[in-house]
Parts: C-alpha cells; structure tokens; sequence
C-alpha cells in the first residue's frame, strides 16, 4: 500500500507527490491494511450468507476505518502541502483543496 502514497503516477502539471513522515505512513498503511481484511472478512461473509444486518454493521465499520485514514489524510495535506504551497504564493492550493472537500462531501 505504501506504493500508493509515494509513488503512484500523479497528473497535472507539477507531478506532485505527498511527503508523510515516516510514521504517518505507517499508520496509514496500517490502517489501510486493516480496512482490506475487514473487506476480505465482508466478501467471507456474503458468500456465507450472513445475516444482512450483520454484514451491514461490518460495512459501516469499514467505511468508519476509512473514514478515519481521510481525516489524517486531510489533516496532513492542510498543515504540509496547502501551508507550504500558501506560503510559496500559490494561491491555487485553496481551489484544489474546495474541489477535495465537495467530493468529500458527496459522500
């Protein structure tokens, strides 16, 4: 998952790419590996043919869990990328940052 954070292909013209300290990038990963067993564990149960309610209750734990890896996310690119980009003159940062909360939003 790691190859996800700092290295996947980026667009745009600078080809930016995040820079999380190296625990923050392990909590992520470790998060993230978290929410893909409990994904694996709601497949299991599906092809079981667990009650409804039950596999329901464990999505709404998976997307808690992902709910939580998107605020460190948020959190680190507002006191790292937005604050250094402002601080550089790029002002486009806030354009970009209202384009990430209205997709946020829609979920």
């Amino acid at each position: 998952m790691s190859e996800l954070l700092n290295d996947a292909p980026v667009t745009g013209p600078a080809c930016r790419k995040s820079h999380h300290p190296p625990i923050v990038k392990r909590d992520l990963t470790n998060r993230l590996s978290r929410v893909e067993g409990q994904i694996r564990g709601i497949k299991g149960m599906v092809e079981k043919d667990v009650y409804c309610d039950d596999i329901i209750t464990q999505l709404a734990a998976t997307q808690s869990a992902l709910n939580g890896v998107t605020k460190l996310l948020l959190e680190g690119h507002l006191k790292g990328c937005v604050v250094e980009r402002l601080s550089d003159g790029d002002e486009e940062i806030l354009d970009e940052l209202l384009v990430t909360i209205q997709k946020m939003m829609r979920k």
